[in-house]
């Protein structure tokens, strides 16, 4: 029972070692695609249970991110300011 509990704690612990982060200004937000753009070009997919209307242009943003299938970057965290 050890052996499969540490299993499942380095299992744990080596997936969140794939989340990533970013932060930037947002240059474009769209909410048909639920994606938003950075000042540095890079996109976002956002979470589709996410208030798109809180995120406009010009907002400094931090998210963290995974990438899923075909290189998508799939917002798993954001912090807004307040």
């Amino acid at each position: 029972m050890r052996i499969f509990a540490a299993a499942v704690g380095l299992l744990m612990l080596a997936s969140s070692a794939f989340a990533l982060d970013a932060e930037g200004k947002v240059r474009n937000v769209d909410p048909d695609n639920l994606t938003i753009t950075l000042e540095n070009g890079q996109t976002y997919k956002l979470p589709s249970e996410m208030d798109v209307s809180a995120i406009q242009p010009g907002m400094e943003v931090v998210l963290a991110y995974r990438e899923v299938d075909n290189g998508v970057k799939q917002i798993t965290d954001m912090l807004l300011p307040e």
